[in-house]
């Protein structure tokens, strides 16, 4: 009997029933900004990978991180297994991008934060993250231009040569660089690097590349790696 009271004890040591509130708050608010930083990676992210899949985690290992550090913070024991731990755990899973890192740390600070009892703070340096991260997809949405590569082709090279579709070219491109010229006495076909700062630009130059002759061949490739 005394030793199942010793394991008790042992194991409510630093529990209290008014500290149950607390955890309650704090796993509520760990949960909602963890949700609100999915869909913010989700809206403003630029990973090349399934975002929604991806920010379906940050919840889960805010909650984890959160209730490690709820259990640990009261114990050195505890702090020191934990570490002894952690350093035979390895993780391998790829992450391919520098962003989906600096969102995965995101995610541990609010565990962190409201796993050791400071949610109002965490909440506050949420919201100074959550403007910060806006603030750079709204810049970023005005500033992105499209770079890209051009290939034309043509079976006239008679009518059609490379310095006709340059002097199309620069009339609206804001960037262009000849990366490959093919010139036959049955065709020609040229690529280029090339960088628009709009959409309107880039059909501008569609367009006008089009009235060269009725069988030129134009194709864009995408230079960007985003979704």
């Amino acid at each position: 009997m005394n030793e199942i009271k010793i394991f008790i004890a042992d194991n409510l040591s630093g529990f209290s029933p008014k500290t149950i509130p607390n955890f309650i708050f704090s796993f509520i608010v760990c949960a909602v900004l963890a949700f609100l930083l999915g869909k913010l990676y989700i809206r403003y992210g630029n990973s090349i990978s399934n975002r929604k899949q991806f920010a379906r985690n940050f919840m889960v290992l805010a909650i984890t991180t959160m209730f490690i550090i709820s259990v640990v913070k009261s114990s050195l024991a505890l702090s020191l297994g934990l570490v002894g731990a952690l350093s035979i755990v390895r993780f391998r899973s790829a992450i391919k991008e520098p962003e989906e890192l600096t969102y995965l740390f995101l995610t541990i600070s609010i565990g962190l934060g409201c796993g050791a009892g400071m949610s109002i703070l965490t909440i506050i340096a949420f919201m100074g993250f959550a403007l910060i991260i806006w603030i750079n997809g709204k810049l970023k949405q005005k500033t992105d231009s499209q770079n890209l590569y051009l290939t034309i082709s043509s079976n006239d090279p008679q009518n059609i040569n490379l310095t006709t579709i340059v002097e199309h070219l620069k009339k609206e491109c804001d960037y262009i660089k000849l990366k490959r010229s093919d010139e036959t006495p049955n065709g020609i076909e040229v690529s280029f690097f090339v960088e628009f700062e709009t959409f309107e630009k880039l059909e501008k130059v569609k367009s006008e590349l089009k009235t060269l002759h009725p069988d030129i061949s134009i194709t864009f490739m995408d230079n960007t790696r985003e979704l």
